[in-house]
């Protein structure tokens, strides 16, 4: 039975040859990726993420995912145009931290959910000093203005400063 089921698999693949269905196919002539190279078992995890562009956080541990979630957060919402939509990310981020507390799984890493009066307090903070900060434009008929003069990056070193005494 086996050799007439190989017999007919090798007649379907010399009729395709013979068809030319086989020609132009991608990678034709150019070597095997990877050949030469250690094998790696997570070979095909590893190319899947590559060619589909996708973040390699995705192999973490859900509580390794989370934490850096947390770690990211100031980012996140730094370009958020309001408060409730800062409040509703955070808010959106400690749900998954309470399903994930419910029921853990994965390695034991403290997460804890995010406190959302402190993130908005950051976000209302630094975008004030934004606000203060933005440069305002000047008129058209305005001279160009001068950049003060900056001193050396190495003036800055704590053993280069002067003490007054």
């Amino acid at each position: 039975m086996t050799e007439a089921w190989e017999a007919a698999v090798e007649a379907q693949i010399q009729g395709a040859v013979q068809r030319g269905e086989f020609d132009d196919l991608p990678g034709m002539g150019k070597p095997i990726p990877g050949r030469g190279m250690p094998y790696d078992e997570s070979w095909w995890i590893k190319s899947f993420l590559e060619r589909e562009a996708l973040p390699s956080d995705l192999l973490l541990p859900t509580p390794l995912q989370l934490r850096r979630r947390i770690d990211q957060v100031p980012d996140e919402v730094r370009d958020l145009p309001t408060e409730q939509s800062v409040r509703d990310f955070v808010g959106q981020l400690n749900a998954q931290i309470v399903a994930w507390l419910r029921n853990p799984e994965g390695p034991r890493v403290a997460v804890r959910p995010v406190n959302v009066d402190e993130v908005v307090r950051h976000w209302r903070a630094e975008r004030s000093s934004r606000e203060r900060s933005a440069p305002t434009t000047p008129p058209l008929n305005a001279a160009p203005a001068v950049a003060p003069a900056r001193r050396s990056w190495w003036a800055w070193l704590p053993w280069r400063r002067r003490r007054a005494h």
